[in-house]
């Protein structure tokens, strides 16, 4: 995480600093969304994807935060920046800067309206004023209801198909008010900055009401698009979404809807048909015509920045040093778990698989290990501090079965791992477990193939570089797996016995069947990486935004022809 400081409140100075610290209040700052650490991006401007019309991202996180710095008593205190450390937020960040645009977030730093001009506007990156950064300074309540409450209490539990979960919040009227509340004030933020030449970028279900605000707002001309990254749930979990229809009709304010893999938009276009009268759906051209207005599905999967993984895999000299740290022996072999303490996450159902395989193969038990990296998340929500509860209690359940005075078979941690460690660990491990029970797409899967490399430099970072021979254990329920399926273990997380066997299967494996299936997979990651994806998208939108400027041969993102 890079930090750029500025001087209050008079003369203040632009001194950029290089730290690895994480932030006091244990916020994901830099970090990915997810809770997992992310490599920093390269900056290459030649090779970034290009917009075709004027660019206004919109998303709840932002892609830079001001925040007061500890300054001993008296001293008259110091702003410091953190800066995108990875993921999404740091990939985009180049394009907007090459497109001069605007990004509208969250203003969620303690710092962040000390900087911001009399409309709440910044221009970043600091000293350089490439783009404007436009905060919507939101109140506690607000935050509470739209960003706890309705967010991650409905949508995320609708969409992953933990319907019952919403009947727990019994205000989400209230929620669902604040909800449309704050997807207003991002509308007339865009409405702001807006022209006929405008493209709109929107990310994820924060914003399901914004698209059809925002189009009432802006000219007519100007382009909408918006990328639902989490999993699209089916007619019969959404028909118990209090909300459906507003929900429905606004994200077909859209000109363009996108998913990661074909099974979300296939489902999103049976809702629409199923709840949503005056909707005219073609599932053949995956279009929806509502309300004088044509919203056109397409789906491309996510990618990472694989190259920066590969180089800071290569570069820790000595992984089994890595393993001391958490008091594992460097002799075992290493299973691996990296994941949000989420319930879609599929832990417990990992954590009982892992039991099975300890009870099936006694006289293995203390050659094996599984070292599990959780990220705290969302730990004011009720489902949340009780999955919590629940894995820690398990852990140490299954450690006072099976472990012994030298070993332990699950070795389980909360601490924030740095992003160059956790590559390491990556690479060290010998089976990597992808568990959840849905997920919209799972990056981690992706992290860890791209991790996982043998000897040589950083500088022969590509698929067919020196890789090692690790496995990936894949739920068959995760986006990923649509991409990495047929070379990864394939395993249904709610079937415990089955999970165990997969388990035996690979590590069993012969060493030449995972180089192969790592070589294969390596490739996949590297071609269809974060960029891929980001040219799929633009080029999706450019065949809206200008029809003629439709490059017919690129294979981008699965949509018909326009």
């Amino acid at each position: 995480m890079r930090n750029t400081e500025h001087r209050l409140p008079d003369g203040r100075t632009d001194g950029r600093r290089v730290d690895g610290e994480s932030r006091p209040d244990g916020r994901t700052d830099g970090r990915r969304v997810d809770g997992e650490s992310r490599p920093d991006e390269t900056d290459d401007d030649d090779d970034d994807p290009g917009c075709p019309g004027s660019l206004i991202v919109v998303s709840n996180r932002q892609p830079y935060r001001h925040e007061y710095e500890s300054q001993p008593e008296g001293d008259d205190g110091s702003i410091v920046v953190d800066e995108p450390a990875g993921g999404l937020t740091a990939g985009l960040d180049p394009v907007v800067q090459e497109a001069n645009g605007t990004w509208i977030a969250w203003g969620d730093g303690e710092a962040d309206f000390a900087v911001t001009d009399a409309n709440d506007c910044v221009s970043v990156p600091p000293g350089e004023d490439a783009y404007t950064l436009h905060r919507i300074d939101l109140s506690e309540e607000a935050v509470n209801s739209y960003y706890y409450g309705f967010s991650n209490q409905v949508l995320w539990p609708l969409c992953h198909e933990f319907p019952d979960l919403i009947e727990e919040r019994s205000d989400w009227a209230n929620d669902f008010e604040w909800y449309r509340t704050v997807n207003e004030r991002f509308a007339d933020a865009v409405a702001e900055h807006a022209s006929t030449e405008s493209i709109v970028w929107i990310q994820d279900y924060h914003f399901g009401l914004a698209p059809r605000l925002i189009r009432e707002r802006i000219p007519k001309a100007a382009t909408i698009a918006h990328f639902w990254h989490i999993p699209w749930p089916t007619p019969e979990t959404f028909a118990k979404c209090p909300v459906g229809e507003e929900l429905l009709e606004g994200l077909l304010g859209n000109d363009l809807l996108g998913f990661h893999v074909d099974r979300y938009a296939r489902l999103f276009l049976e809702c629409v048909e199923q709840y949503l009268d005056g909707a005219v759906v073609d599932h053949e051209e995956w279009l929806v015509d509502y309300d004088e207005g044509t919203t056109r599905l397409a789906t491309a999967a996510m990618g990472i920045d694989a190259e920066t993984y590969d180089e800071h895999a290569r570069a820790v000299e000595d992984p089994d040093a890595l393993l001391e740290e958490f008091g594992v022996s460097p002799e075992v072999t290493l299973g691996l778990g990296v994941d949000r303490l989420d319930y879609s996450k599929g832990i417990p159902e990992r954590l009982a698989a892992l039991e099975r395989f300890f009870e099936r193969n006694p006289d293995g038990r203390e050659e094996f290990t599984f070292l599990q990296k959780a990220t705290l998340s969302r730990t004011g929500i009720p489902a949340y501090e009780r999955l919590g509860d629940l894995v820690r209690s398990e852990v140490t359940r299954i450690n006072s079965r099976f472990g012994t005075d030298d070993w332990q078979p699950i070795v389980y941690t909360e601490e924030y791992v740095p992003q160059k460690n956790l590559c390491g660990l990556y690479r060290r491990a010998d089976v990597m477990v992808i568990s959840p029970l849905l997920d919209g797409m799972n990056l981690v899967a992706q992290e860890f193939v791209a991790s996982c490399v043998g000897e040589g430099p950083a500088s022969e970072s590509s698929p067919g570089a020196p890789h090692g021979d690790g496995v990936l254990l894949l739920s068959e329920r995760t986006g990923a797996h649509e991409r990495l399926g047929a070379d990864a273990v394939t395993i249904d997380p709610t079937d415990t016995d089955a999970f165990a066997a997969e388990l035996e299967t690979a590590l069993a494996m012969p060493a030449s069947e995972r180089r192969r299936r790592m070589r294969s997979m390596r490739t996949d990651v590297f071609e269809a990486d974060l960029e891929a994806w980001m040219d799929s998208q633009f080029d999706s939108i450019r065949r809206l935004h200008d029809p003629s400027e439709s490059n017919d041969d690129d294979p981008g993102a699965r949509t018909p022809q326009i």
